[in-house]
């Protein structure tokens, strides 16, 4: 398998299940870099993320398009950015994202992380949501190193297993 996973999921609740099945398997200090039109499912996404952090369901996940960060108990504490607003060569110090990376004890999802690029560690995943209908997304997981390799040769298995049992 090479670094890359590419998932198509017919509808928000796959999009969330896959999400989820990342959620289960992730390691502190694993920095999501989520990019994609608006409405393609990027916060949908965390949200899946925050199922399989065990994030409290009265913790409801929103995108933090105004606030910058919202930060969630769980397994994992969940750090979810948003950089729409902030746009290309965000300062990610600035806002307190850059430690939060650097702590190395959270799951960082980055909601545009192009904005920020040049920040993100070189073993981040990278996803890409890609509206390719009404309720449609094809979602390609790109590893950045040898971690987030593994974790996507174990999510491509988990993601096989879960389609087989839906």
């Amino acid at each position: 398998m090479s670094g890359r996973l590419i998932c198509d999921c017919p509808s928000p609740g796959a999009t969330r299940r896959l999400a989820r099945q990342l959620g289960l398997l992730a390691m502190p200090g694993l920095v999501i870099a989520l990019n994609g039109d608006l409405g393609s499912g990027k916060t949908a996404f965390v949200q899946g993320l925050a199922q399989g952090l065990a994030v409290p369901p009265d913790c409801y996940v929103t995108s933090p398009s105004f606030t910058l960060i919202n930060e969630y108990p769980g397994r994992l504490p969940l750090c979810h950015a948003d950089l729409y607003r902030l746009g290309e060569g965000a300062d990610l110090e600035a806002i307190g994202l850059l430690e939060r990376i650097e702590q190395q004890e959270a799951l960082v999802a980055i909601e545009w992380a192009e904005a920020a690029a040049a920040d993100l560690p070189p073993d981040h995943l990278a996803v890409h949501l890609e509206i390719t209908g009404a309720r449609r997304r094809r979602i390609t997981l790109t590893a950045g190193g040898r971690r987030t390799e593994n974790l996507l040769k174990d999510l491509a298995a988990a993601w096989r297993q879960d389609r087989i049992s839906a």
